[in-house]
């Protein structure tokens, strides 16, 4: 498996199938990459805010990709005319030769994109087999249920957001990592603008002290393979 972070929180996860996330892209001030340069077989969307939806309609559109997000937010990708999968907390999509499970995230999930004002649905982290498990978290606060997905699931990788304010920080990442027991940790969600700024390398220090997982720090564009 190859995962490629596109910066923020959006990233290429090529298994046995290629599965965008969260393409936020052509408005990321720190993307490498613009939304015409993507091809995928599956876009996944953890929540409608606007820096996780991103260029979800116009990539799927564009490449024929399903779109996988919760119920309501399944239905409005359907309503802009995308093909969309609309699981909820706790229940798995196979899509192609991979299994998607959705996990609950806490984390506000109100949609501020054209034609989707107000609630949609509730924000949700996912576990994607697909050659390899890995754990996409969402934005989300720590939250103890981390250790259940921990039990469920043994994770190739975990990306976890580290940049506060909006999501956990990089301790309290780190106490996520303790939990859910991957064999490496990417962050995510850091230093796409001021209010979320830290030092990955503050992370890095803190899993260390409490398990032996690697931490792998991508720099946006660069990819690590398992």
């Amino acid at each position: 498996m190859k995962i490629t972070w596109l910066g923020h929180s959006a990233f290429l996860v090529e298994g046995n199938d290629r599965i965008l996330i969260d393409p936020f892209i052509g408005e990321n001030p720190v993307s490498p990459v613009s939304p015409e340069d993507l091809s995928c077989d599956i876009v996944c969307v953890t929540h409608g805010h606007g820096d996780h939806l991103g260029d979800a309609v116009s990539i799927a559109k564009r490449n024929g990709a399903k779109i996988l997000a919760v119920f309501e937010l399944a239905n409005y990708f359907e309503s802009q005319g995308c093909e969309a999968i609309g699981p909820n907390i706790g229940g798995t999509a196979r899509i192609g030769g991979s299994n998607i499970f959705m996990t609950r995230a806490d984390h506000s999930a109100g949609a501020d994109v054209e034609g989707l004002a107000g609630a949609a649905g509730v924000a949700t982290g996912l576990v994607i087999e697909s050659g390899k498990t890995v754990y996409h978290a969402g934005d989300t606060a720590l939250f103890g249920d981390m250790r259940l997905i921990g039990k469920l699931f043994a994770l190739d990788a975990a990306m976890l957001p580290i940049g506060g304010f909006y999501t956990m920080d990089a301790v309290q990442a780190a106490m996520a990592v303790e939990m859910l027991r991957p064999r490496v940790a990417i962050p995510m969600h850091y230093n796409t603008w001021p209010p979320i700024e830290t030092d990955p390398e503050r992370f890095k220090s803190e899993v260390s002290k409490l398990v032996e997982t690697e931490v792998r720090i991508l720099k946006p564009g660069e990819a690590t393979i398992f």
